[in-house]
């Protein structure tokens, strides 16, 4: 039975959301070994043997259970992209450069456990979620989809906000996006990826975040070392934290904890370069004798004061 002119139309206009959205989706190509089966080749790039169904639904396979390959077949495998945030980037204008929608804002943020109606972090590397494609068959729902690919009925808003949608239920032939994140890659995956040159694509493959990640876990122990007065460890513990690829909130944290242990310990120069990296990487901050010491306020609004003149010479 041929599909209605609306049908048609509906079907064409989500081809188009598919391809404006699809430009930065990160996949790799694999040529099946001999012998070699989808379980094996998701078990050695993802460490995860589910992800053969997304293997399978990526390259279109709809053999005997979705799986028949043979040596020498091409394979596309997904993975994520990432993209460091720029002054006055939000997660909107992101979602319309990278994911072809500004309204696919909304659903970035939170698949980056962020709020979207904060701005994210400068300097923060989020993910860019791989945009599988799923032509919908008869009686298929966003509930089913959101199921089959991302593991939950619950997460149904997020194929429908994705596409746009104001409905749960999908047509016949219809074109829907699924935005993926879940696909870390092994060690062995990210080579194969890196030797395809989709790492580069995809802006260093997340090494960013993870020392972002690694930071998050690390600031509270920063903030104990200077409270309870173990400012040597503190010291050590931020050094190491600025070796990292940090965003700008990190670096501010980070400098404002060394501002104190530097005070606490008199090192009055070291104290004086921290709180000029403090204040650059984050400007709100409101220097006061209510939240901060005489120590302190002394060598920052010094080395504030010093430099003003210095630049109005």
């Amino acid at each position: 039975m041929k599909p209605s002119v609306g049908a048609t139309v509906v079907i064409v206009a989500a081809a188009v959301i598919v391809l404006t959205a699809s430009a930065d989706s990160v996949a790799f190509p694999h040529v099946v070994r001999r012998g070699e089966t989808l379980g094996q080749i998701a078990e050695r790039v993802y460490g995860r043997l589910e992800v053969e169904r997304l293997i399978v639904a990526v390259n279109g396979l709809h053999g005997a259970r979705g799986s028949t390959i043979v040596a020498g077949m091409r394979l596309e495998l997904p993975s994520v992209g990432y993209h460091k945030v720029l002054p006055g980037e939000t997660w909107q204008t992101v979602a319309a450069a990278r994911l072809g929608h500004p309204e696919r804002g909304d659903v970035l943020a939170k698949l980056n456990h962020a709020n979207p109606w904060l701005k994210p972090a400068i300097g923060r590397e989020i993910v860019i979620p791989y945009n599988l494609r799923y032509v919908a068959s008869r009686g298929d729902t966003t509930q089913t989809v959101a199921y089959r690919f991302l593991g939950r009925r619950n997460a149904a808003y997020i194929v429908a906000s994705y596409n746009l949608f104001k409905r749960a239920s999908l047509r016949q032939g219809e074109v829907v996006l699924v935005p993926l994140t879940d696909l870390t890659l092994t060690e062995a995956g990210k080579k194969e990826a890196q030797n395809a040159g989709a790492l580069v694509r995809a802006e260093a493959g997340g090494a960013a975040r993870n020392a972002q990640r690694k930071a998050i876990a690390e600031l509270p122990q920063l903030v104990q070392d200077v409270r309870r007065g173990r400012y040597i460890e503190a010291i050590a513990r931020g050094a190491a934290m600025l070796r990292l690829e940090l965003s700008e909130p990190q670096l501010a944290q980070i400098h404002g904890q060394l501002t104190v242990a530097y005070v606490a310990l008199d090192a009055q120069g070291l104290a004086a370069t921290s709180c000029t990296a403090w204040l650059r990487h984050d400007p709100s901050v409101v220097l006061n004798p209510i939240d901060h010491s005489p120590k302190i306020l002394a060598v920052c609004l010094g080395e504030t004061n010093r430099r003003s003149k210095a630049g109005a010479r």
